[in-house]
């Protein structure tokens, strides 16, 4: 939310950049690693089941710490899985220039007869991940601190609900998505299709890097975040005959697996969390 100009430069210039590369020299197929940021909050349904739009929370409720989204009448909101036809709320910059960086593939796609496919990534997490970059994944970032003995940092209650889908999944679903014909011009969402608190995902990659830290909440908001968001993944396996495979214990022993060796090696990660956080309040992001 404050390296404005550099995300905008990156994921929407260097987009376009690319794709009038691609006009004058046109491939056989486009994936477009697109993101379920752009959703914003996910789907909900009230208490008899009966979707019911979610909109942004309120500051005011946001610096009462009640976290969880209600109706107008006040009850509570129950979140369930979000599917494509949800419409885009941009929440942050990021998401901005990722809805952005889809539009631009799907449209010159079409205009110049490249067959474009957009997959909405949710939590991608496993070996090989980037861990001393604070934006890089969460599961990435709660590593980080658990490798140099320092518990996970929190925002809010920790009770947030995400989906967090291997990259062996994520990597066949760009292979199907570059064989699907049925794919060519949709939007479809990558994830696991399973909810999973934010806080209970610290414990379980504490339990099995052996660091018996518990997380620490913030209490805190981070401007541009929201409360739930987890995928509904019918239409990949519809048109592009996804499954996903991974189990997430047995995704998280194999990143254990890649972070040991990391650390047998003497790449200890470097942990930015702090740094990234006095960025964020010094410009008034955190409430």
């Amino acid at each position: 939310m404050y390296q404005v100009a550099d995300y905008v430069d990156v994921n929407v210039r260097g987009t376009a950049i690319l794709l009038e590369a691609l006009a004058r020299r046109p491939v056989q197929r486009l994936v477009v690693a697109s993101s379920m940021s752009v959703y914003g909050e996910g789907a909900y349904v009230d208490a008899e089941g009966r979707p019911n739009r979610a909109s942004s929370r309120a500051l005011e409720q946001l610096r009462r710490a009640d976290w969880e989204l209600c109706s107008d009448s006040g009850a509570r909101l129950v979140p369930t899985s979000t599917d494509e036809s949800k419409p885009p709320e941009l929440a942050s910059v990021y998401a901005l220039t990722k809805f952005d960086q889809e539009r631009l593939c799907l449209v010159l796609g079409r205009a110049y007869s490249i067959p474009t496919v957009a997959l909405r990534f949710f939590n991608v997490y496993g070996p090989r991940q980037a861990l001393s970059n604070p934006y890089t994944g969460v599961l990435a970032i709660f590593s980080s601190r658990l490798l140099n003995n320092q518990p996970p940092l929190l925002f809010e209650d920790g009770e947030q609900l995400r989906d967090f889908v291997s990259v062996h999944d994520v990597a066949e679903a760009c292979l199907l998505a570059l064989q699907s014909e049925q794919a060519v011009g949709q939007v479809i969402n990558v994830g696991s299709g399973e909810p999973r608190s934010v806080r209970s995902v610290a414990q379980d990659i504490a339990s099995v890097l052996k660091r018996p830290i518990e997380p620490e909440l913030t209490g805190k908001y981070r401007v541009g975040d929201i409360r739930h968001c987890f995928a509904d993944i019918s239409r990949a396996q519809h048109l592009l005959g996804y499954r996903p495979r991974m189990n997430f214990q047995e995704g998280l022993r194999q990143l254990g697996k890649f972070l040991e060796a990391q650390v047998q090696r003497g790449d200890i990660a470097r942990d930015r969390t702090l740094e990234a956080r006095r960025e964020l309040e010094s410009r008034g992001l955190t409430l």
